[in-house]
């Protein structure tokens, strides 16, 4: 039976992984900054074989190492890390407070290289596993008022690319490159109106769903993933057409 850690697992694309990875009867363990329970039941709901729901700040090694420890002592070992936990923030460099950009670095870079070291030393050991970490279409393009943010994602697609090489051929490591996404964390209260309009003029002509990015985390830990490393996929409406 599957294995699956899914970090940033109380809301938006964290949230909607643990339901696809809970309709394939996954055992799942939930990460966010605070235990998320609300989603472990809606994960038992939805055919979870099991669920563990943990705190952790992503950014603290100290809590990931104890985090990862909990996964292996109630499953034995782990099949499929989705790391989503992150953060976002939108100012102009000259009013961005090193403060600020620090805190986003932390939770998007160092949280990626924290988790994704710990799960992968557990992978490395059973001689097989996938590794799924959140990116950002951002990350290709680059974008005006979202230094610190593209920065971190971009440093993401590096750890990739590098992990990919490193631990191949027994570890596959991507990463999906979510466009504009329907989640709380891009809500109105947190973005501008003007990036918000500059995020609809995609092909598309309109935000992703949790949903649809949550599909593809699906194939890529499934069967159709087999042949698939080192990779930034994009589901981001046409915003990015490399």
């Amino acid at each position: 039976m599957t294995r699956v850690l899914i970090t940033g697992a109380g809301r938006g694309i964290g949230a909607a992984c643990v339901l696809a990875y809970a309709g394939s009867g996954a055992r799942l363990a939930l990460a966010d900054l605070c235990a998320p329970e609300a989603t472990a039941q809606q994960a038992r709901a939805a055919g979870a074989a099991d669920v563990l729901s943990c705190g952790c700040d992503v950014a603290d090694s100290s809590a990931v190492t104890g985090m990862v420890r909990q996964v292996e002592a109630a499953f034995g070992g782990l099949d499929i890390l989705i790391h989503c936990a992150g953060i976002i923030h939108e100012a102009p460099l000259l009013e961005t407070p090193v403060a600020d950009f620090d805190r986003v670095i932390a939770v998007n870079l160092r949280g990626s290289f924290l988790v994704g070291q710990a799960a992968i030393g557990l992978m490395h050991k059973a001689g097989s596993g996938r590794v799924i970490l959140i990116a950002s279409d951002m990350a290709y393009y680059g974008r005006e008022t979202f230094s610190p943010y593209v920065a971190s994602k971009h440093g993401v697609l590096g750890l990739t690319r590098s992990w990919a090489k490193e631990f191949a051929p027994t570890i596959l490591v991507n990463a999906i490159c979510p466009g504009p996404i329907d989640t709380e964390m891009l809500g109105a209260a947190h973005m501008s109106p003007e990036w918000r309009e500059k995020e609809l003029a995609i092909p598309l002509a309109r935000f992703g769903q949790p949903a649809e990015v949550a599909h593809l985390a699906l194939f890529l830990g499934g069967p159709g993933g087999a042949y698939i490393t080192g990779q930034g996929l994009g589901t981001n409406g046409g915003s990015i057409m490399p």
